[in-house]
């Protein structure tokens, strides 16, 4: 069974049962039940046609819940003739499928859930593994995103592009990539990998979709992505950036990632995740971590804090200051930021480490484990106090 397959095939048939008339959610029930029979059915007799088979079956499931469901019967004259069967219509609904997930009444969670299971075509069980939850509250949250979906009266047709690169609400460029990298950044944990399931998807919408900013994420995906493998160590400890092996980085996906970048920034229209691509890529550049380009990296966090006034970018530019002027220096940035935020702790103790002062760097290492917010990220910052602490004790 090629999982890939029914992944890919997953928008175009979701597509087309909602240019047939179901609504969002009856059709992605439909489309689900379909793969299901797929799994079961296709190592003994592969159709000729999978997307078309596809098709055919989900329609058949939309056509067989709709006529046992009272309170739809007023959809019968949508329903009464079933298309004959044959090779489905080569049209692609991807890019109004994400911009439906993307809806401005959902969640970032539920959007991020529904695109996974709409247009990236995992199982429910697949993303409630890698959120962490049980499979019955991932369930509850993606029925409550499809109704909302369909509750608000929205159509593929509603979302289809304008001219290339622009399209109309519900969803806006914007939403779709917040989603996609929220979806990046959950990890890889579950069946499935979401940091490259996330790729996956943002190259379909980068093949599709000229706009500079996509670009720009996809190149960030891939230059974090490239670091992958160096980032924890064969007891699965984490591997800070500085103490990473750079010959375990993945060069071709720097190398696309950067040629990406390049023909993004020379479109002359920054954005956010452009910008924080233009920094990932100087850490990629450098061929140590001495030999990092600390200057050019802040004055891209300079940017990026003024494109989203965000304290978590000035947090992370405090850092960057620090290294390129000096601990007290990136203190004193940090001195100006609310102590509450995220990781706040952990670049104060770095600071401090920097600047000499063991025993604050100790302190702040142990407040910040405290607030770490996953295993991994504990365990590193409460080796990192207690190596602070067993120097000092030399």
């Amino acid at each position: 069974m090629n999982e890939v397959l029914l992944r890919s095939l997953t928008p175009s048939v979701l597509g087309i049962l909602v240019r047939r008339g179901a609504d969002f959610a009856a059709a992605e029930d439909a489309v689900q039940d379909a793969l299901v029979e797929a799994v079961r059915v296709w190592p003994a007799d592969p159709p000729r046609d999978p997307k078309g088979w596809l098709v055919t079956v989900a329609w058949r499931r939309f056509l067989d819940a709709t006529r046992a469901d009272a309170a739809r019967r007023r959809r019968e004259d949508l329903v009464d003739e079933e298309p004959a069967p044959g090779p489905a219509a080569a049209v692609d609904d991807t890019l109004q499928l994400y911009f439906l997930c993307a809806h401005p009444s959902l969640t970032s969670s539920s959007a991020v859930a529904l695109t996974l299971r709409a247009v990236g075509g995992l199982t429910t069980r697949q993303i409630a593994q890698a959120y962490l939850v049980p499979e019955a509250t991932m369930a509850q949250r993606i029925s409550r995103a499809k109704r909302t979906v369909s509750g608000n009266g929205v159509s593929p047709a509603r979302a289809k592009p304008r001219a290339r690169g622009r399209f109309d609400q519900p969803g806006n460029v914007a939403t779709v990539l917040r989603v996609l990298y929220l979806v990046f950044n959950e990890g890889y944990s579950g069946d499935v990998d979401l940091a490259a399931e996330a790729i996956r998807l943002t190259r379909q919408l980068a093949a599709a979709i000229d706009h500079p900013e996509v670009a720009g994420l996809l190149a960030l995906m891939l230059l974090h992505h490239a670091r992958r493998a160096a980032r924890t160590a064969p007891d699965g400890s984490l591997v800070p950036l500085a103490e990473q092996d750079r010959g375990r980085w993945d060069t071709e996906s720097i190398a696309e990632a950067v040629g990406i970048l390049q023909a993004a920034l020379a479109r002359d229209r920054l954005g956010e995740f452009q910008a924080q691509a233009a920094i990932a890529a100087l850490h990629a550049d450098a061929p140590t971590a001495e030999e990092t380009d600390w200057v050019q990296i802040v004055e891209w966090y300079d940017e990026l804090a003024r494109l989203t006034d965000s304290p978590v970018v000035r947090l992370n530019r405090a850092v960057a200051v620090g290294e390129a002027d000096g601990p007290r220096a990136g203190l004193a940035e940090l001195a100006a930021l609310d102590d509450s935020l995220p990781r706040h702790a952990a670049v104060a103790a770095y600071l401090h480490e920097r600047d000499g002062d063991l025993a604050t760097a100790a302190r702040l290492y142990a407040e910040a484990a405290h607030k770490a917010p996953d295993l991994a990220e504990r365990d590193h910052l409460t080796r990192q106090a207690a190596r602070l602490n067993a120097r000092r004790c030399r």
